[in-house]
């Protein structure tokens, strides 16, 4: 039985942070011990270099987790030691973020901070006037990229919620779901909202098109964005940070 905080793993003084499979906590607290990836092992023991009795949070990324110390045959085992019962944060405000694709490495960059910031989805959208386009072949190999970024991200951040990175999408796709608005000029103040997926457009911006299916729309702060940047800046005031 998992015990609900209001802390998550960032308040413990711990080296690392790292993201397991919910299967892996559940056995974690009968056995006493809790069995790492060969990957997560070998960052800690030998890219970090643990010792015995150094602290790990683990989480499984749906809000649950736990205390765990290095013992002496970490090394060897890639077993952490349960230093205290199964934790639980609770679950964030369902905010998401859609943002058209972009080039170069900005997704990945858009999803880490958005990671970071505790944003609860994540979805890559083709717009109208998108530059780059992802057939769907491409889209999901891409996706599987952004998870990757995402776990970094977590644990870097020591998070307890792993945000859910949606498949590539199509913009006429978005619009048809509860509660999706525009980020463009002219629209409402973006603070009042709650529970939203905002989208943000390509650098090019909105078609006239786009604008006349969804036009429900708020308004970011300050002087044009790019893109990558309006995303970040929509998840934080979303999540009130």
């Amino acid at each position: 039985m998992a015990r609900f905080t209001g802390e998550g793993p960032a308040a413990v003084d711990a080296r690392a942070h790292v993201l397991v499979a919910a299967e892996t906590l559940d056995s974690s607290v009968r056995g006493g011990s809790v069995e790492l990836s060969a990957d997560s092992h070998h960052h800690l023991s030998r890219v970090l270099r643990l010792r015995a009795g150094d602290r790990v949070t683990v989480t499984d990324g749906r809000g649950r987790w736990l205390e765990g110390l290095v013992g002496p045959d970490f090394s060897s085992t890639g077993l952490l030691d349960t230093a205290g019962d199964v934790s639980f944060v609770d679950e964030p405000l369902d905010v998401g973020i859609g943002f058209a694709l972009t080039k170069s490495d900005k997704p990945e960059v858009v999803v880490q901070k958005l990671t970071e910031l505790g944003v609860r989805r994540i979805v890559a959208f083709r717009a109208a006037r998108s530059v780059v386009r992802w057939d769907d072949d491409k889209g999901e190999r891409n996706r599987r990229r952004l998870e990757a970024v995402a776990v970094s991200a977590l644990e870097q951040s020591r998070g307890a919620w792993l945000p859910i990175v949606e498949p590539l999408t199509d913009f006429a796709t978005l619009v048809g779901r509860t509660g999706v608005v525009r980020a463009d000029r002219g629209g409402r103040d973006l603070l009042a909202e709650v529970d939203r997926l905002v989208l943000i457009g390509p650098e090019g911006g909105w078609s006239e098109e786009e604008r006349e299916v969804l036009p429900d729309a708020v308004r970011l702060p300050g002087q044009t964005l790019r893109a990558e940047t309006a995303a970040i800046v929509a998840g934080a005031l979303l999540m009130r940070v």
